[in-house]
């Protein structure tokens, strides 16, 4: 440090404080937000701080400072311990028999207009036939937007009978059995359907869990007290454990196949994803390519998941970069 300008120690404190929280991230899925929600809000912002620290990375390096090894060590550990922020490669095989699931939170089909863009349900509804997934999910589903989509068996499930937003589960495989959970005091919720496959029965969860209501479009996430958004991400992270509980206490009586996707309003370095994830696969991990980003934010946010048993075997992922709603379309290929 003696040997650094006064302006290279400002840059190599800024440096320290955001490595340790970048270190302390790896801690947040052993976390439960119900214990400690102040930190949960972290797991919003680890992508940020893996880019951040590359950052800083090349930076020391070009200056020919050793002050390159604080990052590069913090980097180098979130490898082996984090889940990762970008995959280099992907699986490209395929299987005629692969399953094809979609999840896509629509935003009620831009219903109020948030996107200055026409028609976005028609729109939804082609890029929905072009991809031709077997298993189609949505969330924000809105009844009052009219659609037709060409699948012979459906299961769409709103809050109660007056509500028009649910959550929606379309099928070219016969659904023989299907529920809500009916999460309390939200409007999310989590539904799933038993498909008949051939001989298979493959239990498909959609999943909606408590939105944080963060503005992207908007200084400040749309809040203009800082304190209130904080008792709001706070609010929400405690909700989104209560309905994890739910969530996993009804998974452990199904013993078959089974997906699990949807909008999980959270990241891959959360809480909230390391306990619906264990014994799973995550398909973008297995077989996508790129930072997977799901949510239209400036900064690469996978918050939407296709996740699947360990005897899965998940032949292809893709995120389409399809512009219609606030949250991007996924699809995966999966076989057993």
């Amino acid at each position: 440090m003696k040997k650094l300008s006064l302006s290279n120690k400002i840059i190599y404190f800024l440096n320290a404080i955001l490595a340790t929280l970048l270190l302390l991230s790896y801690l947040l899925p052993f976390v439960s937000p119900r214990s400690l929600s102040s930190f949960a809000i972290l797991s919003l912002f680890v992508p940020i701080l893996v880019i951040i620290n590359i950052l800083f990375v090349i930076y020391w390096i070009l200056k020919l400072k050793k002050q390159f090894l604080m990052s590069l060590i913090i980097l180098f550990l979130g490898w082996f311990f984090s889940t990762p922020i970008y995959k280099l490669t992907e699986n490209k095989s395929s299987l005629n028999d692969d399953l094809k699931v979609m999840s896509y939170n629509v935003r009620m089909f831009n219903h109020w207009k948030w996107l200055e863009v026409k028609d976005v349900s028609n729109k939804i509804k082609n890029f929905v036939s072009e991809k031709s997934p077997d298993v189609l999910l949505f969330q924000e589903f809105y009844t009052l937007e009219k659609q037709q989509f060409s699948f012979p068996y459906k299961y769409i499930k709103t809050k109660n009978e007056k509500a028009k937003l649910g959550l929606a589960i379309f099928s070219k495989f016969p659904i023989i059995n299907k529920g809500s959970l009916n999460l309390k005091n939200t409007s999310n919720n989590i539904i799933f359907a038993d498909i008949l496959k051939n001989k298979d029965t493959i239990r498909v969860y959609n999943l909606h869990l408590q939105s944080l209501q963060l503005s992207t479009d908007k200084e400040n996430f749309g809040q203009e007290n800082s304190e209130k958004l904080i008792a709001r991400l706070k609010q929400g992270f405690t909700k989104q454990a209560e309905q994890i509980e739910v969530f996993l206490d009804h998974e452990a009586k199904w013993k078959g196949k089974k997906i699990i996707a949807g909008d999980f309003n959270n990241t891959a370095y959360s809480w909230t994803y390391n306990q619906i994830s264990k014994n799973k696969k995550d398909a973008f991990i297995e077989s996508g390519k790129g930072f997977g980003k799901t949510f239209n934010y400036w900064f690469p946010m996978r918050i939407d998941f296709i996740l699947t048993d360990e005897n899965a075997i998940i032949n292809k992922f893709t995120s389409y970069s399809k512009k219609l709603s606030d949250h991007f379309p996924i699809q995966a290929k999966i076989n057993w």
